[in-house]
């Protein structure tokens, strides 16, 4: 694993559903290589909170974030912007995993940028995150990423230290994060874990 690309509509996004991972990929790869765009939140708080936050779930990584100021919930009339941001950091990189919201997530910001990946990102594993929200779009997963008890406490603590301007959410609790971190981990024999979609994979033996 030398290099990894993260995607989310929103500041947070990442951190939320898949801080976990990040934080077993960053121990695992000293010095992986990181590339992170966010759609929306540039030029406000919301970006600086971003960057210590992906920063903290990815300690020692060579660490490179875009945060675009696309208009939250505006995404979909923005489409043209997307796809160009999206083929830009397609062109400088070239990463192992590719993290982005799930295909069949409710919200149209996080919809639209998981149905553009896979142009861009057409021979990549595109490991689909979930967001835990109003909506009852909780994804059926296909890839699970155990947990240790240790690693799931901290990243509800990093989620906290790095998005204050998120405290007064009513989902932005440590009951959901790690209830949520449970149910997955019950589904593949784990304490907790995270879950993940993916559309399409391929495996190759042998060493063709």
């Amino acid at each position: 694993m030398r290099e990894i690309a993260l995607l989310a509509a929103h500041c947070d996004d990442i951190a939320i559903g898949a801080g976990g991972t990040l934080l077993s990929l960053a121990a695992a790869y000293p010095g992986l290589r990181v590339r992170a765009l966010v759609l929306s939140g540039g030029g406000t708080a919301r970006a600086d909170e971003e960057g210590k936050a992906l920063e903290s779930f990815c300690p020692g990584a060579d660490l490179e974030l875009t945060v675009l100021e696309l208009p939250d919930g505006r995404t979909p009339a923005h489409w043209a912007a997307v796809k160009a941001a999206l083929g830009e950091l397609r062109r400088g990189c070239e990463p192992d995993l590719v993290f982005a919201p799930q295909p069949g997530d409710a919200h149209q910001d996080h919809r639209l940028l998981a149905e553009l990946v896979p142009t861009e990102f057409r021979d990549h594993m595109v490991l689909g995150y979930e967001i835990l929200k109003w909506e009852t779009d909780t994804p059926r997963p296909t890839l699970f990423c155990p947990l240790s008890p240790a690693i799931a406490a901290r990243k509800v603590e990093l989620l906290f230290a790095a998005y204050p301007s998120q405290h007064d959410r009513d989902w932005f609790d440590e009951e959901a994060f790690l209830g949520l971190a449970r149910v997955r981990g019950v589904q593949c024999k784990s304490r907790y874990a995270e879950a993940f979609v993916i559309a399409k994979a391929a495996m190759t033996f042998g060493g063709v």
